[in-house]
């Protein structure tokens, strides 16, 4: 009995052994510190790897993430400058990187940041109106980001970005909004139909001068080559009867000729003989007797 009773105890001892052991070795995972109180008093922090503490003596309080973390936060009733309630729905990017300020500063660090943006939220965009606070998510990212991350210094927290994932007006402001863009679209429309119209105008005023313009030219062509022939064609004459010299017989003859087609025109109704031209006809008549008569 007294052979089972030491083994017994030496088992207990064993496990009591293992168990202090057990407590006395931890492995603090990358990206995670551990904060070690001893007798109820912050000790150390322990940093990723193998770390021995002193059992029932130390005590490691849960691990604290240092990742980046993201948290999005509900929609929030916000009234801006215009009396219209908006609701915004925030995302915060934030990262620990004080474990220790973040553990005793500030109770519940998550809730704190969830609160914190909610006013300030409130603050910044209860300034601007309804239009502004649409269009200016980057100036609101701002100044939000910048009072979280004064704020939340002292915590050990570094807040790295802040994004408004919706801003929702009223359903009767969207509605006006709708009606106003559907307006503006079709101004655009009825805008854009009438410089269609005008441009095409224009083109097609602008094709008829430059067909105006080259016609007149083709005309205004087409008359100086004639003329250009037409004076060709009575220097070519002029210079074969100064050429031939020919006798006043000659002209009177072929000016009888040309008599018929003078008289073809319907507007000739009188015709005007030069002295000159009865001399010639006189002297043909006479040449004309003088060969009909043999004496």
């Amino acid at each position: 009995m007294e052979q089972y009773a030491g083994w017994i105890v030496l088992a207990i001892v064993a496990l009591f052994a293992l168990i202090v052991l057990a407590k006395a070795i931890r492995i603090i995972p990358q990206a995670n510190a551990g904060i070690v109180e001893r007798l109820g008093r912050y000790h150390r922090t322990l940093t990723p790897g193998l770390a021995l503490v002193i059992p029932f003596i130390d005590r490691v309080r849960p691990l604290i993430d240092l990742r980046e973390q993201v948290v999005s936060f509900p929609p929030q009733p916000v009234i801006t400058a215009d009396n219209l309630v908006v609701s915004i729905d925030s995302v915060i990017y934030f990262q620990v990187t004080d474990p220790k300020s973040a553990t005793y500063e500030i109770a519940n660090y998550i809730q704190a940041i969830e609160q914190l943006t909610v006013t300030t939220l409130r603050n910044v965009a209860g300034g601007m109106d309804l239009e502004r606070t649409l269009t200016s998510r980057e100036d609101i990212n701002l100044g939000l980001r910048g009072v979280l991350d004064e704020a939340t210094g002292k915590w050990g927290i570094r807040v790295n970005r802040v994004e408004l994932k919706g801003i929702d007006p009223p359903a009767s402001v969207q509605q006006a909004m709708e009606i106003q863009m559907r307006a503006e679209r079709e101004k655009r429309a009825t805008i854009l139909t009438a410089e269609g119209v005008r441009q095409s105008a224009i083109l097609t005023a602008e094709g008829a001068k430059q067909s105006a313009i080259l016609k007149a030219e083709g005309d205004a062509r087409a008359a100086i080559v004639r003329a250009e022939g037409e004076a060709s064609a009575v220097q070519t004459v002029f210079e074969a009867i100064h050429r031939a010299d020919p006798d006043p017989k000659l002209l009177a003859y072929q000016y009888l000729q040309a008599l018929p087609q003078i008289a073809n025109g319907p507007s000739n109704k009188m015709w005007i003989l030069p002295a000159e031209l009865t001399g010639a006809i006189a002297q043909l008549g006479q040449a004309f007797r003088n060969t009909t008569d043999p004496s």
